[in-house]
């Protein structure tokens, strides 16, 4: 006779007890002593013992499984910490803003990715051990195990291995990039660098034929002065409202259209037979090509990434220097071989077929945002730090111009006493070191980036060098006039580093305007220098034709003056907001 008891069972309880109890050979009494019994145990204790191991057992394992895991994320997370601390470069202030934004939008999907991950109860770290587990299965056992990633003394030793592999593997992720970036490189930056090697050409290839434009046409100092450097003045004139279309229409509609003018420039200066019909050729070849730095710069900037944008301002300069080492032996020849009008004929010719490549192959730019277009040139010119590079900018890069576009040739030949073959192989190795020392330009300002220094600490030591150049040419130091006059020439490249730290001022959208408003003061430091030192040299007589040395050192003398008050205001310490949204608080202007 069993003892009966009475109990108590909620609503949901008793029903499922009834449910239970309609299966045949089942009773109530029958289910409620089996449950007791699990959960109570037997009473002999081995039951319940076998269950408690068991359940400790399952325990045990899944510990043991966990503490592998957190061991194996912890030491691939600092793994990963250490390979990105590496091969990484700390960003420059200026780069951080616009790193953040590229960083928060590769959070996201990398969130999305876990999501779908989780969603589908896939673990990348158990793939990832499984097929290294595979592949160290069929490979012989000195080639397997985790001795690398050990803690041991050479340690130091095995964090090199692993610089190496990331570096390789960085250099191939570069190559595959180049390769990606082909076509772009065909369409956007080759159309532009020939613009801008016609325009290095038009501005230097008057050095070379100045003495026959002076003796056919009896042109004074002055004279050649201002018919070189009016090309400067129409190029100065026309930076400000060509910023203002190029970053309304896109570099590819105001270059196609400028250099139709160019050809129509060259074409006239061609047929011209007065000397106000030369300065109007020359004028028209200045507007023509004024856009050709300044148009391949924002293509740049609108078409590749903003970490390539030095390095290829380095390339886009050294190839379109060109034009000035075609300015000298080649021009030289041509003159000699077929006259000074017929070379300008070709180049009529050779400019209009670079202004249809423009309009046929490059790709139309994006359109302008509205919100870019209501910011004027207010903002550019209100900004303390374009003030703060724009004098040492303008006064070297202008200066460097007008030597090497007249006055180099010019001194060789009064000043050296050098022959016409020694004053063009001077020209020639004048335009070399131009094309070279934009390219080491670039490169020393993407290397000096990765350890975040920017371009204006390069554009400051530049200025420094170029100044010393100067001021030994003045005093006539017994140094290499190959040297000297080569670093004259290098210093013209500075618009590399000029444009690459406008680049970390303003946004994209702006970009035209803060470019045309510094070359603006490049172009018209040229003409100053280039006009003006004419003006200072005539005030010599000349004897046999050649003015003296110390006309020449005088008007080099009022100019480094010049470029000296500006280094020093460049040097002056003064505190500068961060450029993130300096040009979103300024008025609308246009």
């Amino acid at each position: 006779m069993k003892p009966r008891i009475g109990v108590y069972l909620s609503d949901g309880m008793a029903a499922r007890l009834n449910d239970a109890a309609t299966r045949p050979g089942a009773t109530k009494s029958a289910l409620v002593e089996k449950a007791l019994d699990r959960l109570l145990g037997s009473d002999d204790g081995v039951s319940d013992t076998a269950t408690l191991t068991r359940q400790l057992s399952a325990m045990s394992g899944q510990l043991e499984q966990l503490d592998r895991n957190l061991r194996i994320v912890s030491e691939a997370v600092a793994l990963h910490a250490r390979f990105h601390l590496t091969v990484t470069p700390i960003l420059p202030a200026t780069a951080q803003g616009e790193a953040c934004v590229v960083g928060a939008e590769r959070f996201e999907e990398f969130a999305t990715q876990v999501e779908r991950r989780v969603d589908r109860g896939a673990s990348l770290i158990r793939e990832t051990i499984d097929r290294i587990s595979a592949a160290s299965a069929a490979a012989p056992q000195d080639e397997v195990g985790d001795a690398r990633f050990a803690e041991t003394p050479a340690r130091q030793a095995d964090h090199e291995d692993d610089a190496v592999q990331i570096s390789r593997m960085t250099a191939r992720h570069l190559a595959a990039d180049l390769a990606a970036n082909a076509p772009l490189i065909l369409r956007v930056f080759l159309p532009f660098v020939t613009g801008y090697y016609l325009a290095y050409l038009f501005r230097t290839i008057q050095a070379v034929m100045a003495s026959s434009l002076a003796t056919e046409l009896g042109l004074s100092p002055g004279d050649l002065g201002l018919l070189t450097s009016v090309y400067f003045l129409t190029f100065a004139a026309a930076q400000i409202p060509i910023g203002m279309l190029l970053d309304r229409y896109g570099p590819k509609r105001v270059q196609g259209t400028l250099m139709v003018v160019a050809a129509f420039g060259s074409a006239l200066f061609a047929a011209s037979e007065s000397f106000s019909m030369l300065l109007l050729g020359r004028a028209l070849i200045g507007l023509g090509v004024a856009a050709a730095l300044t148009a391949g710069i924002q293509a740049l900037v609108l078409w590749f990434p903003k970490e390539k944008v030095p390095l290829l301002n380095g390339l886009m300069v050294m190839l379109g220097a060109l034009g000035a080492v075609t300015a000298t032996w080649p021009a030289e020849f041509l003159v000699a071989s077929i006259g000074w009008r017929e070379v300008f004929g070709v180049l009529a010719g050779l400019t209009a077929v670079c202004a249809i490549m423009v309009h046929f192959v490059v790709p139309e730019s994006a359109p302008t945002p509205k919100k870019a277009t209501s910011i004027g040139l207010k903002t550019v010119y209100t900004d303390p730090r374009f003030w703060r590079i724009a004098p040492l900018s303008a006064s070297c890069i202008g200066t460097a111009w007008a030597l090497q576009g007249l006055w180099a040739a010019q001194w060789l030949s009064d000043v050296d006493g050098l022959d016409r073959a020694g004053v063009v192989q001077h020209l020639f190795v004048m335009a070399v070191a131009l094309s070279v020392g934009a390219l080491g330009l670039g490169i020393a300002a993407d290397r000096l980036r990765r350890r975040g220094f920017g371009p204006e600490t390069l554009l400051g030591g530049v200025a420094t060098v170029f100044i010393a150049i100067e001021l030994a040419l003045i005093l006539r130091l017994p140094l290499p006039s190959y040297l000297l006059w080569s670093g004259v020439a290098a210093t013209g490249a500075t618009t590399v580093l000029s444009y690459a730290v406008l680049a970390d001022f303003f946004p994209k959208e702006l970009t035209g305007r803060a470019n045309g408003a510094l070359n603006l003061f490049h172009i018209g430091a040229a003409f100053v220098v280039q006009y003006a030192t004419g003006l200072v040299v005539q005030q010599w007589l000349p004897d046999a034709g050649h003015y003296p040395e110390v006309a020449y050192q005088t008007a080099f003398a009022l100019v480094l003056v010049v470029q000296i008050a500006a280094w020093i205001w460049f040097l002056m310490p003064r505190p500068f907001p961060r450029s993130q949204g300096i040009w979103q608080s300024q008025p609308s202007e246009t």
